[in-house]
């Protein structure tokens, strides 16, 4: 019986769909661990497939060309290690979340997902159906348990492995970033590692799709909770790690250990990450945005120049009699800073015309909010010309909070296909900027220093739609409308909970009305990268339609 056992980890970037590529990259994958001397070759989650798949998994012609391609990896893989990867499985009429082992040109091994989430941002339990308890398979004389991602969060599946002869646990995962999550992962598998005496090693992907952002970070941990291993965040990592059987059986030899950056960075990062994966997975190149002046804007140009590269991104001020001169130079200087194009297209002409066109229709009514949003909708029509002529996607510019109460036009500043800061409130958006004018990284594809004045973001925000316009005219300072938020929306707080915290209950009462009265544009909202586990999209979901209020 062998003493040593080597695994080659992939932690990798699958795209939703992309069979053939996915393929190749497990190939190429199995390829290096055959160089290396691997017994096994492991790849994440439903890899085959991409993930997170949705209902596109339960088509029938989906799932069996993903089996069919398995199968086919399979008979390209025979000469050398076992491979292990995630994908569909069917068996007895029913769809299994699987992991299967390619091994001698068949698949001779495999386990089926028994916990299937269905919360935050999985539906799985719509899609797949629940296998039974099940036991290890083996590879070179070697018995691993496999518990799919979720199932790895409860105690049950690791605990029948161990007692049915796993010798180590190898986790695959399509676990999504949230803020501060790697930790949340860590302390439930130094659970498993404490129930079951095993060694553990856990296999996460990286990559952006559509709202979700998977961040890597693969470890291993021993007997013990000793942590043996630690991959970086976000990059694809292909790396060899070894098992050496000891009278208390298998232990994980000692390898890299990367430290990861801290809550801002990864954050920064997921929205960089988010944006590259999404141009490049819908096969988009280029990006533009309408650039007021504001802290918003300027961040989303940041992102995207460091996303893309400035050469890709095009930011246009839109100026109306309102727009102020200081935000007509700090919006041009920050496009300059950020090394991306830069054109000015005022509106006035256009706004004219449609004022002239409604006149007769509106003779004898005030103006109010309606001329307001025709600045923003024409704004957007602008913009969404030049993305069609261009062929350029445009992004949208909202920061959660104001996502949140809706003070944003929808067909107007909503328009868009994507929006990097959805997930972002207002307070972290400038304490973000300072973060990026401080810092540059080797993953970022814009300049280094500072890339948003400091000016922009020390002004008071407005939406220049009106004379001397405040956004605190509207809605409470942004660091007590956060706070309401994180109560009410992160939270699931309750009024009684915002007045305890020491709120004026009118003022509560007021901001969840707004909640609740936006959801119909946030409904129609462009998808943005998923910072916390209670982003706007799937993580929340709440009727359109709703007349309740909290009447605490």
């Amino acid at each position: 019986m062998a003493d040593q056992f080597r695994v080659t980890l992939a932690q990798l970037n699958p795209v939703v769909g992309d069979l053939s590529g996915n393929a190749a990259k497990a190939r190429d994958a199995w390829k290096q661990g055959r160089a290396a001397g691997a017994d096994l070759v492991a790849l994440p989650e439903m890899f085959i497939t991409g993930y997170n798949t949705q209902d596109l998994v339960i088509k029938p012609a989906f799932h069996m060309a993903a089996i069919d391609a398995i199968r086919a990896l399979a008979a390209d893989c025979a000469d050398g290690p076992a491979l292990a990867i995630g994908g569909p499985w069917v068996e007895n009429n029913q769809l299994f979340n699987a992991y299967l082992i390619l091994n001698g040109g068949k698949i001779t091994g495999k386990s089926l997902k028994h916990h299937l989430p269905n919360e935050t941002v999985f539906d799985e339990v719509r899609i797949f159906d629940a296998a039974p308890l099940g036991g290890p398979y083996s590879v070179a004389d070697t018995r691993i348990g496999s518990p799919i991602c979720e199932d790895a969060w409860y105690m049950d599946v690791a605990e029948t492995l161990a007692e049915t002869g796993a010798e180590f646990l190898l986790i695959p995962n399509g676990s999504p970033y949230y803020r501060d999550k790697f930790d949340v992962r860590l302390n439930h598998m130094v659970a498993r590692v404490t129930e079951t005496g095993l060694p553990l090693i856990y296999l996460n992907m990286v990559g952006g799709q559509d709202d979700q952002v998977f961040d890597g970070g693969t470890f291993a941990l021993n007997p013990g909770g000793a942590l043996a291993l630690k991959l970086p965040v976000f990059d694809e990592v292909v790396t060899h790690v070894d098992l050496t059987r000891t009278p208390d059986g298998w232990r994980i030899e000692e390898g890299e250990k990367h430290s990861h950056p801290n809550a801002w960075e990864q954050d920064y990062r997921v929205m960089v990450t988010g944006l590259r994966d999404y141009m490049a997975k819908t096969g988009f190149k280029k990006v533009l945005l309408g650039m007021s002046g504001g802290v918003d804007s300027a961040l989303v140009a940041a992102i995207a120049v460091d996303a893309l590269g400035p050469d890709n991104v095009r930011c246009v001020m839109l100026p109306s009699e309102y727009t102020s001169a200081d935000s007509l130079e700090d919006g041009e200087i920050a496009a300059r800073a950020l090394g991306c194009r830069y054109d000015y297209v005022p509106i006035s002409e256009g706004r004219a015309a449609i004022t002239n066109t409604l006149a007769p229709l509106f003779t004898g009514l005030d103006e109010d909010l309606t001329e307001e949003n025709i600045q923003s909708r024409l704004r957007g029509l602008l913009l969404m010309a030049m993305s069609n002529k261009f062929g350029e996607m445009l992004l949208t510019t909202g920061n959660k909070s104001e996502v949140a109460v809706g003070y944003a036009t929808i067909y107007g500043d909503m328009a868009g296909g994507y929006n990097p800061i959805k997930d972002l409130y207002k307070t972290r958006v400038f304490e973000t900027c300072r973060w990026r004018n401080a810092n540059s990284r080797d993953w970022m594809m814009g300049p280094a220093g500072e890339v948003i004045p400091a000016r922009i973001i020390d002004k008071p925000p407005s939406a220049e739609l009106r004379a001397d316009q405040k956004d605190s005219d509207s809605l409470p300072d942004y660091p007590d409308l956060d706070a309401l938020l994180e109560i009410l929306v992160d939270g699931d707080g309750s009024i009684a909970d915002c007045v305890a915290a020491g709120f004026d209950r009118d003022v509560a009462k007021r901001i969840e009305h707004l909640i609740y009265i936006s959801e119909y544009k946030r409904f129609q909202s462009a998808p943005g990268a998923r910072l916390t586990p209670r982003s706007f999209w799937l993580d929340r979901r709440y009727p359109m339609v709703n007349r309740w209020r909290d009447p605490s």
